[in-house]
């Protein structure tokens, strides 16, 4: 990124990043962040998963597919893959608000941007 490019980027009001601190690619979106001079809160995922209406936002932009972490013990024990497909988007917004290990994390958040897992190059084009 070049010098002064921080001011172009596109992150509105106060953003926030949901992380676990044992998570390799959240660390590495933590890094990236900083790197890039963005600045977010950091919250812990398990205790504190994203809101409602963070997640209820995030369903309309990603899709259910994108904001699940699928590779999560919590998600195989509870039958998801099968479950997923009978449940309603508000049903599926509640269970992932009240169990943050099955949100897909790092889970980051502004006024207009949500991004599900880190993907370096997905984030320089939605962050700037």
């Amino acid at each position: 990124m070049l010098a002064g490019a921080a001011a172009l980027r596109k992150i509105s009001g106060m953003a926030v990043i949901y992380i676990y601190k044992n998570c390799d690619q959240c660390r590495k979106a933590v890094k990236w962040l900083a790197a890039h001079d963005l600045k977010a809160e950091e919250k812990p995922i398990r205790e504190t998963p994203p809101t409602a209406e963070e997640l209820g936002e995030a369903l309309k932009q990603l899709g259910r597919s994108k904001i699940f972490n699928v590779s999560g013990a919590d998600y195989r024990q509870m039958g998801l893959k099968d479950r997923l497909p009978g449940m309603t988007d508000a049903e599926v917004v509640e269970l992932l608000a009240s169990n943050g290990n099955l949100v897909k994390r790092p889970f980051f958040v502004d006024r207009k941007t949500i991004l599900a897992g880190f993907n370096e190059a997905d984030w320089e084009i939605k962050l700037f």
